[in-house]
């Protein structure tokens, strides 16, 4: 029996909705006769990006709670309500045999509603500390799939299976030569390479800090290959040259990871599950405007482990120029953060969470 209907939500940022696309294609390809629906938050972003995928997507008019009292809150009860009813309608309607949660606002009227309907449900957590929707959900999912150890402190123990987060396939075997990738972005095969990596909208904190820092690496002799995010090209451009290549969004990143023999990067989620596949020495720079501070409670796990470096935003001018020139010059130090990153690898994640689905299909 292979038309089966699968539900799935996640969204409001990338790294909810990316793993939950992974997610259904691979079921796509075991099932191919299969029914899929995504439902998503009305004004984010899956709207756009899980159609540009080829799935069809139901938006529930829904946002997060602010920090502090503002108008959004006051109408949070309303959309709450709102957003279970139009979930219910939807549940019924589509009758799925399994729902799927990525985390974001959105799954959690959705996956409160197929649950009650007796609908079996699985859930996908892609951070070292847990998100509200996730833990509001866990007690109802039949299993939670995480990326990281120490999780049972979030859900119950008997329902979590160590998966790993879904990466790009492109980049679980990275097949590129270095010359290739060199050449692709017109960069000198002489000097060594910084990967600077923003998030696709970008991150003003880093771009902030590579703009001061252009003497320091030139110094070093290095060339950059700095994503800047769309929001920051026209400040940014300028810089372009031999030896700096300033890029909105770097659409091949099997090139960009082959290429760098450094990398600085934000700590989300996804970004963080790809560097471990690249096992290349990494400082992480974690956003602190995150929910819960996630980004750096990942990165920490991984300095745990002596497998990256992290430098708090806060801590940039008085830190980054020591800690980064001591890893340019230690090759030992180079080897060991790269080995440990890879080691800690979890390439076949995918294909585990859609093991996991398939045990919940009756």
């Amino acid at each position: 029996m292979g038309n089966y209907r699968f539900i799935l939500s996640g969204g409001g940022t990338g790294g909810h909705i990316y793993p939950a696309i992974a997610i259904a294609n691979e079921l796509k390809r075991r099932y191919p006769d299969a029914e899929f629906l995504f439902v998503g938050a009305k004004d984010k972003m899956e709207m756009e990006k899980v159609p540009n995928a080829g799935y069809e997507i139901e938006g529930l008019w829904i946002s997060g709670l602010q920090r502090k009292l503002t108008w959004k809150n006051m109408m949070f009860p309303l959309k709450l309500i709102s957003s279970l009813i139009k979930a219910g309608k939807i549940v019924r309607r589509f009758k799925p045999d399994v729902a799927i949660g990525t985390g974001g606002f959105a799954s959690g009227p959705l996956l409160q509603r197929a649950t009650k309907k007796g609908v079996p449900c699985l859930l996908q957590e892609q951070n070292s500390y847990a998100g509200i929707t996730n833990k509001l959900l866990a007690d109802k999912a039949k299993r939670i799939c995480v990326a990281y150890d120490n999780m049972e402190k979030f859900f119950p123990k008997e329902k979590i299976v160590k998966t790993g987060n879904p990466v790009r396939a492109d980049l679980v075997n990275l097949i590129c030569s270095k010359e290739e990738a060199l050449t692709f972005f017109g960069l000198d095969p002489a000097k060594k390479t910084v990967l600077i990596l923003g998030g696709s909208l970008g991150a003003r904190r880093i771009n902030q800090l590579v703009e001061s820092k252009l003497d320091f690496f030139a110094t070093h002799d290095v060339q950059l290959l700095w994503q800047c995010g769309k929001l920051y090209l026209t400040d940014y451009e300028k810089y372009d040259s031999n030896t700096v290549k300033v890029k909105a969004f770097l659409n091949r990143m099997d090139y960009a990871y082959t290429a760098a023999d450094f990398i600085i990067s934000r700590a989300g989620a996804g970004s963080v599950s790809e560097l471990c596949l690249v096992g290349k020495p990494v400082v992480f720079i974690p956003s602190p405007n995150v929910a819960e501070d996630h980004q750096t409670k990942n990165a920490e796990a991984l300095v745990a482990r002596d497998a990256a470096l992290m430098i708090k935003e806060k801590e940039l001018d008085s830190e980054f120029e020591a800690k980064f020139s001591g890893l340019m010059k230690s090759v030992q130090d180079q080897e060991r953060l790269g080995g440990n990153m890879k080691k800690m690898a979890l390439p076949k994640a995918t294909e585990q969470i859609v093991d996991e689905i398939e045990k919940l299909l009756k």
